[in-house]
């Protein structure tokens, strides 16, 4: 918020225009340490379409998992906006493998078929799952060998990057040096008010998503506002200390509530997500009492974050709450 309020004094041309938006893009240029193409956005279904648009072609299909954001929970965007279909494959933690792309081959220049053209990973999935360096290196050497591209969807690729060593080497090894085209550079859930970033890794792939931003009501007119933000958490590499913070609340999350009875956790914590199961008495006075959201109600699994600026007060009254809450509904 300081840096939006420094960023409004005197003027300057729209539409990304201004020394803020220029100094961003050079900013994005020495985190991945190559030359990028960014452009600033909105919220991370704009940007997702931006960067699946510039990839796809008539009769092209994107490869996601089942679990993936843009299969869920962008209210069907990709498929209207981009005219492509989506070919979500059924995973576990949401992780796609390089063998789960092998069936696609039979699909190549059957007229019969959409064409895989796009691999869309999640980072972290959905499932709070991370993609280590080597396997996002193994889909894109797969994906590439059968003529895709690859878009990472990085609405939360700070917390996986904290996750895998919280340094920018970490990042440029599970992007740049694995091969990914494109990304989708994450802020909103990483203490932005609003902001985020399409970065194309190889620039020549960038001439679309220039075009298609004001087409995806994605381009700001007075855009220094989202550089502010971006070039804010990018100083100092703030992003990684607020998401490390994030991840490492739910650490806390997880060792105070698992000695909990009535609270199950499938796994341990590799972001800033929890998947528990709670007895189904519980759910609905627990929520009564700070919100969260179901996650699959047919086992009575619920879904926890943490974020930027949780505090570990936050987390001790949370824990606190569910044993109160899960002793009545056991009693």
């Amino acid at each position: 918020m300081e840096a939006i309020a420094a960023a409004n004094t005197g003027h300057a041309l729209p539409y990304g225009d201004d020394d803020l938006t220029r100094s961003c893009q050079r900013a994005f240029d020495e985190l991945f340490d190559t030359d990028t193409r960014a452009f600033l956005t909105f919220n991370g279904t704009g940007s997702n379409l931006i960067a699946l648009a510039a990839l796809l072609g008539p009769a092209d299909a994107v490869v996601c998992t089942q679990q993936a954001h843009i299969n869920l929970d962008e209210a069907g965007a990709p498929e209207r906006f981009l005219g492509a279909k989506l070919i979500d494959v059924p995973t576990r933690e949401a992780k796609l493998a390089p063998d789960d792309l092998a069936p696609l081959r039979e699909l190549l220049g059957n007229p019969h078929h959409v064409q895989p053209a796009v691999l869309s990973l999640t980072q972290s999935t959905e499932l709070g799952t991370v993609y280590q360096e080597d396997e996002v290196a193994a889909l894109c050497g797969a994906a590439h060998e059968l003529g895709m591209r690859v878009h990472v969807d990085g609405a939360r690729i700070a917390n996986a990057v904290a996750a895998r060593g919280g340094t920018r080497e970490a990042l440029r090894r599970m992007t740049v040096e694995a091969g990914v085209d494109v990304v989708t550079f994450g802020g909103t859930k990483n203490g932005l008010m609003g902001a985020e970033a399409v970065v194309f890794l190889d620039p020549d792939l960038a001439t679309r998503g220039e075009l298609l931003r004001k087409q995806a009501n994605q381009l700001a007119s007075k855009m220094r506002y989202l550089a502010a933000q971006v070039m804010a958490i990018l100083e100092n590499d703030r992003w990684l200390e607020l998401a490390g913070h994030a991840n490492d609340m739910t650490r806390r999350l997880w060792e105070a509530t698992t000695p909990i009875a009535g609270v199950v956790h499938e796994r341990a914590p590799e972001v800033n997500s929890l998947f528990p199961v709670l007895p189904a008495a519980a759910i609905e006075p627990l929520r009564e009492w700070c919100f969260f959201w179901d996650w699959e109600p047919s086992r009575c699994q619920v879904r926890w974050m943490t974020a930027w600026d949780t505090t570990t007060e936050d987390v001790e009254l949370f824990a606190r709450g569910i044993r109160h809450y899960l002793e009545s509904a056991i009693d």
